[in-house]
Formats: structure tokens, sequence, C-alpha cells
């Protein structure tokens, strides 16, 4: 899968399992179709979620769009 992510770039990622909000991260490394996504921005509801991970968890390049400036 070609990808026009880069390493850096700010994402706007869905929601999933353990998290209840959309959250806004950015992409620490990135793999064949997922990436490493740092946790920057995310609904208070999610906290214990987002400290579970450590401000980090991999999502598919399938559910996130880049943030433009």
């Amino acid at each position: 899968m070609e990808t026009n992510f880069q390493i850096g770039d700010r994402v706007a990622c869905d929601k999933f399992a353990s998290m209840s909000h959309d959250f806004v991260g950015s992409i620490e490394r990135i793999y064949e179709n997922s990436a490493v996504v740092e946790i920057i921005e995310h609904h208070k509801d999610d906290n214990v979620a987002v400290t579970d991970f450590h401000n980090r968890t991999v999502v598919s390049l399938k559910h996130m769009k880049k943030i433009t400036a």
C-alpha cells in the first residue's frame, strides 16, 4: 500500500475499541498498513485509555487523515 504519510505528520484518527472518541496524533513510525501514533489531543473521557497506552497506539492507515496546517 503506497502512502502519502510521513513521520511527524499530524493526523486525525478514527476511534477504535478502547477509545470512545476520535483523536489527533503525530506519526512516529510507519509500517506497511499502519503507523505508530503519539496521541496529542483526545477527549477527556478517553484519559484512562490514553494513559494505559502511554500516549501511543498503532492505527491503520485507512483510519487516519492528514491534518493540514
